[in-house]
């Protein structure tokens, strides 16, 4: 018997000049929805914080994957609001908020906010062109006004390392495999992202400072892991508890979900996380 793909699972490929936008048909459904539920719960008037508060709220329950993004010989535009990982969860809610905000409310104009937000100066180049490592997006959405770091301002302490784990694992990435020319851009990458100053906050010291973080700053949970800048990402949101906890999208086998604990008992139980970068969306 011939089995069918349902049409919403179909994938939808756009050819733009140098790129194509690859999503489906279950992704144009949940971007008019989170669009829709805007308009009814009239989430324009908040400030920007609150709606990626409440966008992120309704994308509790969604199941996490890994290497979404990963689709085609070469980069494009994917678009997956269907399964999320750790980082195109935060994105996704920003990136629904701006729209929100602006009055932008169309797929097109979710497609054209997703690629400003992913991409170094919002340009959609070749694979490097990437935000690959998450404090280069700080840096980036900072350089941009599009959110401010304030880890240094709310206490935070010098973050140093070397930062290379991507040219130093290159067969774990097929387009570094595939091509040596973005290895040595990458490289260049890494060395720019290794020379500036960040700051952090100590994981001991984040119930102290916690007062000082926002429901919907954006979290960067730093590592020590060689080679690694930040090995997590999540969203502030501060619960009933009078806590600051971490929205996020685990690992696989899990959903978007609330930690149960405070975000400061949540990162002393992992040993590879050493403590926070805060970004505060403008």
């Amino acid at each position: 018997m011939t089995k069918f793909l349902p049409f919403l699972f179909l994938l939808i490929v756009v050819c733009h000049s140098n790129a194509q936008t690859i999503y489906t048909q279950a992704d144009v459904d949940v971007c008019n929805s989170k669009f829709q539920f805007s308009s009814e719960k009239n989430l324009s008037s908040l400030p920007v914080n609150e709606i990626i508060i409440e966008i992120g709220k309704s994308f509790l329950g969604t199941d996490y994957a890994a290497n979404t993004l990963e689709k085609g010989d070469k980069e494009n535009l994917v678009i997956n609001l269907t399964r999320l990982d750790c980082y195109t969860f935060l994105e996704t809610s920003l990136v629904f908020a701006r729209c929100i905000k602006k009055g932008k409310t169309s797929f097109e104009d979710y497609q054209t906010e997703l690629t400003n937000i992913r991409y170094r100066d919002g340009k959609l180049k070749e694979y490097p062109s990437r935000l690959h490592y998450f404090s280069d997006w700080i840096y980036d959405m900072d350089d941009r006004d599009i959110g401010k770091d304030i880890t240094k301002e709310i206490g935070g302490k010098r973050y140093v390392k070397k930062i290379n784990f991507m040219s130093t694992h290159v067969d774990s990435y097929r387009q570094l495999k595939e091509n040596p020319k973005f290895v040595k851009e990458i490289s260049n990458i890494e060395r720019q992202i290794s020379t500036r100053k960040y700051f952090f906050i100590p994981q001991e010291e984040i119930a102290s400072i916690e007062n000082k973080i926002q429901s919907g700053d954006i979290i960067g949970i730093t590592t020590n892991v060689e080679g690694l800048d930040i090995a997590h990402t999540g969203i502030a949101i501060r619960m009933d508890d009078g806590r600051i906890h971490l929205m996020h999208a685990p690992n696989v086998g899990y959903k978007v979900q609330i930690t149960e604990k405070p975000l400061a008992d949540y990162i002393k139980g992992n040993k590879k996380q050493t403590g926070v970068i805060v970004l505060r969306p403008n």
